[in-house]
């Protein structure tokens, strides 16, 4: 019996300190998603105005670019996916992932060849142990991702949409990461970055577009060269924003679930321990009565 506690002991003892870890985790992940929603909020707007810009350069003049252009038999489509560098945050990297899949085999479908770049240990990980070809990965900014990174992410995508598929190029760009809604909610998402829809612009009613005008020098294709890098630079770190903050709330909730259930184990061992030792003091209580019990009617045989 006092093996039985014994063990019951060091049981408690083990996930107590892992109580302790998965609150320091859960406290540390809740401090990054104040700087990464406010990250968030300060980048949305550029991104939204430039796409705007584009929008309103391409509906304005007549110049075929990749920006704008649906091709007319599109055979090849890249995909950025963005996961995570550490786990311990529940099934985020997993839906982006099974979001990625998802697109693919709906491309795949539509008859075009997928191309897949990749940010994340954990989707550089998946493709990896599935012996899949990746095109290109980076990887040790997921938490706190900068411009330069989504620059850097960008630059082979760019190089890839302006080139002619027969050359390794492709029709399409998508990129698929985890949509920050709030601190409960984050939803895996598929965005086409290009060709550019016309149609991502609308009032405040929703009825139709409102679009600037605007002159173009030296060329409507000369802007759209020069916006083209800044709109998939600027939309790659919205999406690398969006998923940190979606990355450190999924990991605060999945630490505070591991926490509680540390908990719960805590109080269950300390029942079973608890029962433990009081069979063991009952045990110790009736042995003293039966040997005092057997005493006693030796001492009472020995008189007679």
């Amino acid at each position: 019996m006092g093996a039985q506690l014994r063990v019951y002991k060091r049981r408690i003892r083990s996930v107590t300190a892992t109580k302790k870890i998965t609150k320091a985790m859960e406290m540390i992940a809740a401090s990054r998603i104040v700087k990464a929603q406010r990250q968030v909020a300060a980048s949305t707007p550029y991104a939204t105005e430039l796409t705007r810009a584009v929008t309103a350069v391409a509906t304005g003049s007549t110049t075929k670019h990749p920006l704008t252009t649906e091709a007319d038999a599109p055979a090849r489509a890249a995909i950025l996916l963005i996961t995570s560098d550490r786990g311990l945050a529940g099934g985020y990297s997993a839906n982006a992932i099974k979001a990625a899949e998802r697109l693919t085999e709906r491309l795949r479908g539509e008859g075009k060849e997928v191309v897949t770049y990749v940010i994340g240990r954990k989707g550089v990980a998946y493709y990896g142990f599935r012996e899949r070809k990746v095109e290109e990965s980076w990887t040790g900014f997921t938490d706190s991702p900068t411009y330069a990174d989504a620059k850097r992410a960008a630059a082979p995508l760019i190089e890839a949409v302006t080139q002619e598929t027969v050359e390794g190029g492709v029709d399409e760009l998508h990129i698929v990461f985890t949509e920050f809604v709030s601190m409960m909610t984050q939803n895996p998402v598929n965005d086409r970055m290009l060709p550019l829809s016309l149609d991502t612009t609308k009032d405040e009613e929703g009825k139709g577009e409102i679009l600037p005008l605007f002159d173009f020098e030296p060329s409507a294709e000369d802007v759209l060269d020069a916006l083209l890098p800044r709109y998939v630079e600027s939309r790659i770190y919205n999406a690398l924003l969006q998923a940190a903050a979606s990355e450190h709330a999924a990991r605060r909730r999945a630490m505070k679930s591991a926490t509680d259930n540390a908990g719960d184990l805590i109080k269950s061992l300390s029942r079973l321990a608890n029962a433990a030792r009081q069979a063991e003091i009952t045990q110790e209580i009736s042995e003293i009565v039966g040997g005092a019990s057997a005493l006693a009617d030796a001492t009472a045989g020995s008189d007679k």
